[in-house]
């Protein structure tokens, strides 16, 4: 990491500040993909947020040229004050600390307000023409397809259900439940193929003044808008009763104009859900054992009983629901602080 001085200087260096201008540096909370969080404060009350970056991880050197752009057709994130890609950091707008999880408690009524905005901002990206993309100027990660897709469900097999859950697959078994996934990839592959955040979850959407704002998209891409869809309204950091998951995708449905019948358009996102799900889980996996993040753990319950019922819906992912009920019994369900509930309201981005 640059040290407090390197990026004390080029904070005032972008805000034109003298050498001896003091400036407060607040960390903010860490997240899980190798970047660092700085609030930056100054005399009248003014604040900016300041990032710094690791190059390794390819899509963090895309995040402020996708904002340019997302702010250029729309959609509201945070705007770029200045970026310096050599030395790895980022001077943004501040947009404050609420987001849709901080606001979990509220009464559905207001919390339903938010998640249409939040709905209605990514139908918007959603929205975009793949043809009108700047692909000359914005670089975005792989697109979702096949070899994603195996990756994705990979990361879950190893990570959660091998490493976490400790179980292990007789070879027959692990091929029909490779078959059923790899023909459930062919399905998302199939459907129109959009602009997506890929982690649309209520940690990545700040509140301010009742408005929303998308952070965290430097994974964005091409793929299944029902991917966001499932991200968002399965998302295991705050819980949705099935009466306002179903709401909220019924207004996401009636944004996007001409539809196909309702019980196929939910069929198709509970399909994306489970693949996202899969995805989640074994990223909360890959934290909790290996980066000893162990808060991510506290929600693989809920990820994992959304899965469930991701899988139960599809109506074509049986083997996946046998394996979901197979890991509710393994013992790490049965003991330790998951099972307790004793971090629930730590954020997960929060190590312990």
């Amino acid at each position: 990491m640059k040290s407090h001085d390197e990026m004390a200087a080029f904070a005032r260096a972008t805000l034109g500040f003298s050498p001896s201008r003091e400036i407060e540096f607040i960390p903010l909370s860490g997240r899980g993909s190798e970047r660092s969080y700085f609030r930056l404060k100054w005399a009248g009350g003014q604040s900016a947020v300041l990032m710094h970056y690791k190059p390794e991880r390819t899509e963090n050197s895309y995040f402020a040229d996708i904002a340019s752009f997302l702010h250029e057709i729309g959609i509201p994130v945070p705007a770029i004050i200045r970026q310096d890609a050599a030395k790895y950091l980022i001077l943004m707008e501040d947009l404050g600390d609420t987001d849709l999880w901080s606001l979990r408690s509220d009464p559905w009524e207001i919390r339903r307000a938010h998640y249409r905005r939040t709905l209605a901002a990514a139908h918007r990206l959603h929205s975009f023409s793949i043809e009108l993309f700047p692909s000359n100027r914005v670089k975005l990660m792989e697109p979702f397809g096949a070899a994603l897709y195996q990756w994705e469900r990979d990361y879950f097999m190893n990570n959660f259900v091998g490493r976490l859950c400790g179980i292990e697959l007789e070879p027959k078994r692990r091929a029909m439940l490779e078959f059923e996934l790899a023909d459930l990839a062919d399905r998302l592959q199939s459907n129109k193929q959009t602009l997506v955040h890929r982690d649309l979850q209520s940690q990545n959407v700040l509140i301010r003044g009742g408005d929303p704002f998308l952070i965290d998209f430097q994974g964005m891409r091409f793929g299944t808008p029902f991917y966001d869809l499932g991200s968002l309204l399965c998302d295991p950091y705050v819980s949705l009763s099935e009466t306002e998951r179903d709401e909220l995708l019924f207004y996401y449905y009636g944004l996007s104009g001409v539809n196909p019948d309702w019980k196929d358009y939910r069929r198709v996102f509970w399909e994306a859900s489970a693949q996202r799900l899969m995805q989640a889980l074994g990223a909360y996996a890959f934290l909790g054992l290996s980066r000893g993040l162990k808060n991510y753990l506290v929600y693989v319950p809920a990820g994992l009983k959304n899965l469930g019922i991701a899988a139960e819906n599809t109506g074509s992912l049986p083997r996946l629901r046998e394996l979901c009920a197979q890991c509710e019994q393994a013992e790490f369900f049965i003991c330790g602080a998951a099972r307790k509930g004793r971090l629930h309201e730590m954020r997960p981005t929060e190590a312990l």
